[in-house]
């Protein structure tokens, strides 16, 4: 009967798999950096406008310039795609035209929905806002006034979870629901309310202050504070949005 044999790894094959695990996690960490980096040059392009309408995002010729394979080039795309900065057509991805008429009917409808959360509870006084969800907003945004974060488009999304908990706090299901809809909607240019740090400090003091306001009970004052708050931000997203569109047009003219 023969014995199996069983040899035991020495301390060179130990350095050998332990390096080699090394190469493989600095490898991964280099694809990730670099994939970070096209995607983050691509979307400050597309947000500035810079790039044209009618300019098809080929990868071969992004994978060259960037100096970088296709892969990352089709990753930031896909994510591109996702965050709603470019849309595919039928032979590839270009950079999406904002519809300034469908966003300023779409934004009065959001501040509409917005404020009736506030307004149903001044109308019938047995409606409540639920104050756990208020606190926790609270304390959340509390944190970020400490901390600020640096100007990201991807802070909607971050801007979405407070106005749909704070819809949410009121207690109509349905209103939230409609809420949610119509900030998906718009999110694509809403993106451009958050280039900048002032827009992002200014966001978190005034949420802040409609937070307090409502937990306090002073439903008047909440409600004029959310007025004045989601009407400056329509307003900065428009003038980016349009300011975006022009940039567009004039590098549309060059080509």
């Amino acid at each position: 009967m023969d014995t199996p044999m069983y040899t035991e790894a020495g301390p060179a094959a130990e350095a050998s798999l332990h390096g080699g695990r090394q190469t493989g996690e600095r490898a991964e960490r280099t694809a990730t950096s670099r994939r970070d980096r096209v995607y983050a040059l691509m979307r400050e392009e597309v947000l500035s406008g810079r790039t044209a309408p009618h300019t098809r995002l080929g990868e071969v010729r992004l994978a060259e310039r960037f100096g970088v394979s296709r892969t990352p080039v089709r990753e930031a795309l896909a994510r591109l795609h996702s965050d709603g900065l470019v849309e595919r057509r039928e032979n590839g991805f270009y950079a999406t035209v904002p519809n300034l008429a469908e966003l300023r009917d779409l934004y009065e409808l959001r501040v509409t929905l917005e404020l009736r959360g506030i307004s149903r509870a001044i109308e019938d006084p047995t409606v409540r806002h639920d104050p756990d969800i208020l606190l926790t907003e609270l304390e959340r945004w509390e944190k970020l006034r400490a901390d600020p974060p640096a100007p990201d488009p991807s802070f909607v999304l971050v801007d979405e979870e407070f106005h749909a908990a704070l819809s949410r706090a009121s207690g109509n299901r349905a209103l939230t629901d409609s809420l949610v809809s119509v900030n998906q909607r718009i999110r694509r240019v809403r993106m451009y309310d958050f280039l900048t740090g002032d827009r992002i400090t200014s966001t978190i003091t005034e949420h802040i202050r409609i937070t307090e306001h409502l937990i306090a009970g002073e439903l008047d004052s909440a409600y004029r504070a959310l007025h004045e708050h989601v009407g400056a931000s329509m307003e900065v997203v428009l003038e980016r949005a349009r300011r975006a569109l022009t940039q567009m047009a004039l590098h549309s003219d060059a080509l």
